[in-house]
C-alpha cells in the first residue's frame, strides 16, 4: 500500500472520529452556559439591589458592609477577625491577595469558553463538510444535506457560546475590578486604624 494513501486514510479516520466528541462537548457546554446564565443573572440582580450612590470610605470606616456585594462583605468580615487578632500587615495583605486571586480565577472558565466555543464550532463545521463533499462526488445529495446541517449548526452554536461568554466575561471583569478596589480600600483603612 502506498504511504501517502495510508497517511490520508489515517488522517481521514482521525478527523472523522473527532466529530462525535465535538458534538458532545458542544452540547455539554451549551447546557453549562444555560446554568451559568441563571447564576450570572442572579448575581446581577443581587448587585442591582445594592445602593447606587454610596460613600465607600464612610461605609468601610463605619463597618457598614451591607452596601457591598457578597465577596466584599465576606472579605471585610475576615479582615475584621484578623484585625481583632492583631494580625500583621503581611497576613492582611495575604488575605487580600488570596481573595483577588480567587475572584480572577472565577473568570478562567469563561476565558477558555471564549476560545473553545468557536474552535469547536469550526471543527464541527469542517469535518462534516469533508464527508459531505465526498457524498456529493458520489451523487448522494441526502447525505450532503445532512452533513451541511450539522456543519452549519455547530458553527452557530460554537459562535453563540463564544459571544455569550465574552459578554459575561466583560461584565463580570468590571464587577471584579470594583470589588478588588473596595477590598483594597477596606484593607488600607482597617490597617491604618489598627496602626494608630
Amino acid at each position: 500500500m502506498d504511504l501517502m494513501a495510508l497517511l490520508k486514510s489515517f488522517i481521514y479516520l482521525t478527523a472523522s472520529s473527532l466529530l462525535a466528541p465535538v458534538l458532545v462537548l458542544l452540547a455539554l457546554l451549551t447546557v453549562w452556559m444555560v446554568i451559568y446564565s441563571g447564576n450570572f443573572v442572579g448575581r446581577g440582580l443581587r448587585r442591582s439591589r445594592l445602593p447606587r450612590q454610596i460613600n465607600v470610605v464612610a461605609s468601610l470606616e463605619n463597618h457598614t458592609f451591607t452596601d457591598f456585594p457578597d465577596s466584599v462583605q465576606s472579605f471585610t468580615k475576615e479582615l475584621l477577625v484578623l484585625k481583632d487578632n492583631c494580625a500583621k500587615e503581611v497576613t492582611i495583605l495575604n488575605l487580600l491577595r488570596e481573595n483577588e486571586h480567587r475572584l480572577w480565577k472565577s473568570l478562567d472558565r469563561l476565558k477558555m469558553l471564549i476560545r473553545i466555543g468557536p474552535g469547536l464550532g469550526l471543527i464541527g463545521t469542517l469535518i462534516p463538510m469533508g464527508t459531505g463533499l465526498a457524498a456529493l462526488g458520489q451523487g448522494d445529495l441526502t447525505r450532503l444535506s445532512g452533513d451541511l446541517v450539522i456543519a452549519f449548526t455547530t458553527t452557530v452554536v460554537g459562535m453563540a457560546l463564544g459571544i455569550i461568554s465574552y459578554c459575561f466575561f466583560t461584565i463580570q471583569r468590571r464587577w471584579i475590578e470594583e470589588d478588588i478596589k473596595n477590598m483594597t480600600l477596606a484593607a488600607e483603612l482597617l490597617t491604618t486604624d489598627g496602626g494608630e
